[in-house]
């Protein structure tokens, strides 16, 4: 004998208390999410390096757009915005989604712009990059929505 009372049968409970059944893809949102925040944060590293000249960097390295200074603004202004764009993906919502796709893009551009002088670095990025655009394109979304 099943009970049917309002407190067992899930159809019956408040809108608020009902369980929420995660759609799928709904992690590699979370880790398109993650990696994209990862990405911007070392972009913004990066950035503020290059900007201050660091020893980290290649004396002889040459770059696509003009010198090492340049390319510090382009990637920490590139990882301030996927910052933000993992802030939008985890709000949920096309217009977070959508974002991310773009900054991840460009960063994957810049990653291999940035090839010829560090080839491990920018191979890496752009594979983070290309995960991150899989993720996305493939199950983005808000991760909250039931279907």
């Amino acid at each position: 004998m099943t009970d049917t009372s309002p407190r067992t049968d899930p159809a019956q409970w408040p809108e608020d208390h009902r369980p929420v059944r995660p759609r799928e893809g709904a992690s590699w949102v979370l880790f398109a999410g993650i990696m994209l925040f990862l990405v911007g944060v070392i972009n913004i590293i990066w950035g503020i390096a290059a900007i201050g000249e660091s020893r980290f960097f290649v004396d002889d390295a040459t770059y696509v757009l003009s010198g090492l200074n340049t390319w510090g603004w382009i990637m920490l202004f590139l990882g301030v915005g996927q910052v933000f764009g993992a802030y939008s993906i985890w709000r949920g919502g096309q217009a977070g989604r959508w974002f991310g796709i773009a900054v991840a893009g460009l960063s994957a551009i810049g990653a291999l712009m940035s090839i010829s002088a560090y080839p491990f670095w920018g191979l890496c990025i752009f594979l983070l990059d290309v995960l991150v655009i899989y993720g996305l394109a493939n199950y983005g979304g808000d991760p909250r929505v039931v279907e």
